[in-house]
């Protein structure tokens, strides 16, 4: 779906890339088949995706291969979608075609010999050497036990549902309602943190005790770092021929998001969004209470969570406080924020009272909505 915005929902500092934003990088061949999978994977990963290639080595060893590798399966499916050469049918039959592959011992070179010539200058190189390699890929997927293959391959077929769907939907006149918003994050975002709560209960009995509470704030988790990057990108989006706020909040202020280059200076258009930051900080504070039960000497999970939800939260400042803003650079968090997000994230990993505290500093002056039930992403 070459409308979308990206799937990482993690927010990017200035002057650099988020996750899903194109590169112009590809991962070098020479010597990639004397790699262990290990370094296969980050060699994969740095070329799609700066932030996880930086995050997930936070995550303890026996996690890091399985969500590598579920990061590279999610961005296959993002690669068919993003395509702008690949009719909306051809991107239902490739994608059937992928799950296919995942669910069954069917040859995964097939999609790489049907894919790849499809590909445009469009798609970056390092997606296009991705799809290329998708055969060693997918032959790591099916080193894993059966529950973390169940895990991955879910994940995989709900988000290619989605974007079956919102091939269908998306236009630049906005989703219909909030709910088809919330539907949206769930697909690209909230799904994700299914997953990962998935493989983080299967790698720790302890995180498991937690397994139904961490599943219901997982895709709340996914939905608030997914709206943070929806109402960062909404000037990116637009000159694409998208947008992803609901209509329906705007007509309620007698505004028309077909139009929405032309009000950004009224205070309705400024309200309407400072309601959706709202309801992106009460999912926020959800992302919170998900880490704050990951147990503090699990720091590399817990980092992991605290390098997304900081970030997104620096960015819903920058947001609440320049609603007229008109390009993306103009609330995206510089270098600095993101080191020292970090630095703060090792200092207080396993203190439970000066996260909330800190959580609490970042949120003041940021809205909250009202009757929104946050528990469900």
């Amino acid at each position: 779906m070459n409308q979308t915005p990206n799937k990482s929902a993690i927010p990017a500092p200035s002057n650099s890339h988020d996750i899903s934003t194109k590169r112009e990088v590809s991962p070098s061949s020479s010597g990639m088949l004397h790699q262990n999978d290990e370094q296969f994977q980050a060699v994969m990963l740095a070329g799609v995706s700066r932030t996880f290639a930086l995050t997930i080595p936070r995550l303890p060893e026996k996690l890091r291969k399985v969500v590598s590798n579920a990061y590279l399966l999610c961005r296959t499916i993002d690669t068919i979608e993003d395509e702008p050469g690949i009719s909306t049918s051809e991107k239902k039959t490739l994608s059937h075609l992928f799950l296919k592959i995942l669910e069954s011992e069917h040859n995964p070179g097939d999609l790489s010999s049907k894919l790849s010539p499809l590909l445009s200058h469009h798609t970056i190189p390092a997606e296009h050497e991705l799809i290329q390699k998708l055969p060693r890929v997918i032959s790591i997927t099916r080193s894993f036990d059966q529950p973390q293959q169940q895990a991955l391959i879910r994940c995989v077929r709900i988000m290619a549902e989605g974007m079956i769907y919102f091939q269908e939907h998306a236009s630049a006149q906005g989703l219909k309602n909030q709910q088809e918003l919330d539907k949206y994050c769930y697909y690209v975002a909230g799904v994700v943190g299914e997953m990962l709560t998935e493989l983080f209960c299967h790698y720790s009995q302890e995180i498991a005790q937690h397994r139904k509470v961490l599943f219901d704030l997982s895709g709340s988790f996914g939905q608030g770092l997914q709206m943070t990057n929806i109402l960062k990108d909404i000037w990116d989006d637009q000159k694409r021929g998208v947008c992803w706020l609901p209509q329906k909040l705007f007509q309620q202020k007698g505004l028309s998001l077909t139009d929405i280059s032309s009000f950004t200076g009224k205070k309705d258009y400024q309200a309407a969004l400072k309601e959706l930051i709202g309801i992106a900080h009460g999912h926020l504070e959800n992302a919170l209470n998900y880490t704050l039960l990951i147990p503090p000497h699990e720091k590399g999970i817990r980092e992991f969570c605290l390098w997304a939800l900081g970030m997104a939260m620096l960015t819903l400042r920058k947001i609440n406080r320049n609603p007229g803003f008109t390009e993306a650079s103009q609330v995206k968090i510089s270098r600095n924020s993101v080191k020292a997000t970090v630095i703060i994230s090792g200092l207080c990993v396993s203190r439970d009272k000066l996260l909330n505290l800190l959580f609490d500093l970042l949120a003041k002056g940021l809205p909250k909505a009202n009757n929104v039930d946050f528990t469900k992403g």
